[in-house]
């Protein structure tokens, strides 16, 4: 892909809940890494009812740049939901989703939009493959690993790490499966790509380089949550 006109086409989607200084980086970060990889790009704040003025600063820089969207709800409907309202509003045929703390490097963005437009249905960072430069506490890596032990052994998922909050789809492959997704949170990740590999869609991990973020919103409360959703997406799928 050399000439400009053979560029992706992408819609880039950054889920924000209460997070003003990371989303001050991460917006001008995707917005010049998109202008040197794309033809055409948008950049969707998925905003879900913040406080602490992401809202306002998200619809500044919307009215300022015509490529940056803000997407607003008024009541949080949780992270999941968020990506699943801005697929079905996305222009492009090429989704992309990273989490605002810029935890993978951006460096990583290019092949992951040209992982799709290369054939792959869904490419998703891995934390977990061996080539992969990470870096978090070991409590983090031990939940990590043991949260993915059991997903590729309950759910039969051949991905290393469903959780990397750095993602890209062929948005129409996408939307395909959202009907059958039941999660508005941070399962959400997880079930995608399981329903994904399970409707035989092309599944692509790469490895990244991460550093943990101070800034997660993931509580010990939902790791609980994500637990039993496991279990409820094992019933589902066998239930006779």
């Amino acid at each position: 892909m050399t000439s400009e006109q053979t560029k992706p086409h992408v819609s880039l989607v950054i889920p924000v809940y209460n997070d003003r200084e990371a989303l001050e980086k991460a917006v001008p970060a995707a917005s010049a890494a998109l202008a040197v990889i794309c033809d055409k790009y948008e950049v969707i704040i998925a905003e879900d009812a913040s406080t602490d003025g992401s809202c306002e600063y998200a619809a500044r820089l919307a009215n300022e740049n015509p490529h940056i969207i803000h997407m607003h709800r008024d009541e949080r409907g949780g992270r999941g939901s968020a990506l699943a309202l801005a697929a079905e509003q996305a222009l492009y045929d090429i989704y992309v989703y990273f989490d605002v703390d810029l935890a993978t490097d951006i460096k990583h963005l290019k092949s992951l939009i040209y992982a799709i437009s290369q054939g792959c249905d869904i490419a998703t960072g891995s934390r977990l493959l061996p080539a992969s430069d990470i870096t978090r506490t070991a409590g983090r890596e031990i939940k990590s690993r043991g949260y993915n032990f059991l997903v590729r052994t309950l759910l039969q998922s051949k991905v290393h790490d469903h959780q990397c909050g750095f993602k890209a789809f062929n948005r129409q492959k996408l939307l395909s499966l959202l009907p059958e997704v039941h999660d508005t949170h941070w399962f959400w990740d997880t079930e995608v790509l399981v329903l994904g590999q399970r409707a035989g869609y092309k599944t692509c991990e790469m490895p990244i380089h991460w550093r943990e973020s101070s800034g997660t919103t993931v509580k010990q409360s939902d790791v609980f949550v994500m637990g039993r959703s496991i279990l409820e997406l094992w019933w589902r799928i066998h239930a006779p």
